[in-house]
């Protein structure tokens, strides 16, 4: 809901850092793949209940999510590391319910499961909208930048990423906020299904 608004001062921040790099001879590709290994690593730590060391994991992650991306724009992007980013992060993603489930399966496994579910809604349609949007040489005005059409609603990349901070941060608080968030998370599936509905035509 809020990522086409923070894009551009995100942007502003990282493009000397994204110079450097360039510099340094360090790829998009590579920071994506380290960012994504390193994002994994909250996986086991949320699983075995060091909270603190998983939100450092996940805001590392985060940092060379937009980096990788700052550099492509730099560089030249690639339809291999608009690939890279995409699916990598989804996976990611998922990894973070997962654990909670892991560090407290009854506790959080309905709610963790029903959090996963959502993502499948958000992503799917996410994907799927993508797909069409190429094939007709669309184009995202919201942000144009990205790799591939990025189709907005109310769960995005932000308030995914403020959900993993919350429940890193007050753990007992997962099952109403896995509840919670699935909740708007298939709101927002619906939302672009309708969209996908009205966009397409028949032809």
């Amino acid at each position: 809901m809020i990522d086409s608004y923070l894009i551009p001062p995100q942007e502003r921040v990282l493009r000397h850092p994204a110079r450097w790099l360039l510099g340094l001879g360090v790829s998009a590709n590579a920071l994506t793949l380290t960012g994504f290994v390193i994002g994994l690593g909250a996986l086991p730590a949320i699983a075995l209940g060091n909270f603190w060391l998983a939100l450092l994991l996940i805001a590392i992650n985060r940092v060379l999510d937009g980096l990788d991306g700052a550099v492509a724009r730099q560089a030249g992007p690639t339809d291999r590391g608009a690939f890279l980013d995409i699916a990598l992060d989804f996976f990611f993603y998922a990894s973070i319910p997962f654990a909670f489930v892991l560090a407290d399966p009854a506790a959080n496994g309905v709610a963790g499961a029903l959090l996963l579910f959502s993502f499948i809604g958000t992503s799917s349609s996410f994907l799927a909208f993508a797909v069409i949007a190429k094939q007709r040489g669309m184009t995202a005005l919201a942000m144009p930048k990205k790799g591939i059409y990025y189709l907005g609603g109310i769960t995005e990349g932000a308030e995914t990423i403020a959900l993993f901070v919350l429940i890193c941060l007050f753990p007992a608080l997962f099952p109403i906020a896995a509840i919670s968030f699935a909740a708007l998370a298939f709101l927002t599936t619906a939302i672009r299904w309708w969209w996908g509905w009205t966009s397409f035509d028949a032809k």
